[in-house]
């Protein structure tokens, strides 16, 4: 029986707790995981903004969420907003349901915020996790706004979430954004993008791959200066500024956290 997507009582901490203490930290060994900049993480309601990777295995989220748990202590865990296509999935739903994982909708986040809650939101979703692999190094906000307006909403800071590497545990080859909208694929299940990937073991896939072995590469993730928007701003222009400011921050921490995974020369 699949778990109900709206049900916000659903997230079993003790679950987390434990998932986050014996499943997890191989999974960050494998990957020789970095997680830095805990201490910026503020008390109270917040939104955690990231960068999206890894097609549909967001690997990155499961081991900085982790580290969270662990050293912070699971009430700074965000809920996840995600898309209900991958929520309503068989395995997916019985997974991400008790982490957290919840409907996007303006009425959960509300109420959660509500509660004293933190959320999780990836503004790029299709678009940033499907991007090429030649542009893993880059962040696709695809010009969204609304996690600006939710802010501004609730009236609470945004953590940038910045992860390099984790776009390398597979291939994107190309995102064929022309074939989705030729297929309508957005009107149908809300994607945009139709990639071609190398995944392991699938090798090359026309689609989203099934579940894939990750590559075993290294993956740094860092939590950036809470961000405070001008909640009275009432610039219709506002929201659009905001997000690409905030784009350009953690495309800029992103490309240093790069930097230090590429090759030293003499």
């Amino acid at each position: 029986m699949p778990y109900d997507i709206d049900d916000l009582s659903l997230r079993n901490e003790a679950l987390m707790r434990r998932y986050a203490s014996l499943v997890v930290p191989p999974i960050a060994r494998w990957h020789r995981a970095e997680v830095t900049g805990l201490e910026r993480i503020p008390q109270g309601p917040a939104l955690y903004v990231g960068n999206h990777s890894g097609a549909l295995l967001s690997i990155d989220t499961f081991i900085w969420g982790a580290r969270v748990c662990l050293d912070l202590g699971v009430e700074h865990v965000p809920y996840g907003l995600a898309h209900e296509l991958a929520l309503n999935l068989p395995l997916v739903n019985q997974l991400l349901v008790p982490l957290g994982g919840v409907r996007a909708s303006h009425e959960n986040a509300a109420a959660l915020f509500e509660a004293g809650k933190k959320l999780l939101v990836y503004p790029g979703g299709d678009v940033d996790t499907l991007r090429p692999w030649r542009e893993r190094d880059t962040i696709k906000f695809d010009g969204r706004a609304g996690f600006i307006k939710l802010a501004m909403r609730h009236r609470i800071p945004i953590i940038p979430v910045v992860t390099q590497g984790a776009h390398s545990t597979m291939m994107i080859l190309h995102d064929f954004p022309q074939l989705a909208r030729a297929l309508h694929l957005n009107e149908r299940i809300r994607l945009s993008r139709w990639p071609l990937m190398l995944t392991f073991p699938w090798g090359i896939t026309f689609g989203p791959s099934p579940p894939y072995i990750p590559f075993p590469t290294k993956i740094r993730t860092e939590f950036l200066e809470p961000v405070w928007l001008d909640f009275e701003q009432a610039d219709p222009g506002y929201p659009q500024d905001a997000s690409r400011r905030l784009r350009w921050k953690m495309e800029s921490a992103l490309r240093q956290l790069a930097l230090k995974s590429s090759p030293r020369t003499p």
